[in-house]
């Protein structure tokens, strides 16, 4: 059940034309956009990379000061007593 197709209509030389400018200007401005891009996100990576440990760090601190209080809180409710070095 397939329908005959008629013989396809010839392009203009200037719609090829137009046609493979526009690709090769897109490879073009993909090209100049990706190192643009590429240059902002390299110092971003290297900022993270450098931030990283710090952040690291923080929140560490203040995952062990709220262990330590919910430790102390624990210590409370429960009537343990709290050695003096804690």
């Amino acid at each position: 059940m397939s329908a005959a197709l008629k013989a396809p209509l010839a392009v203009s030389p200037l719609i090829k034309t137009a046609r493979w400018s526009a690709l090769i200007a897109g490879i073009w401005w993909g090209g100049k956009r990706f190192a643009a891009n590429k240059a902002t996100e390299d110092e971003h990576r290297a900022y993270v990379a450098k931030m990283q440990p710090i952040w690291d760090a923080e929140k560490a601190a203040a995952a062990a000061k709220a262990n330590r209080e919910n430790m102390i809180y624990l210590a409370n409710a429960t009537g343990t007593p709290i050695p003096a070095d804690f």
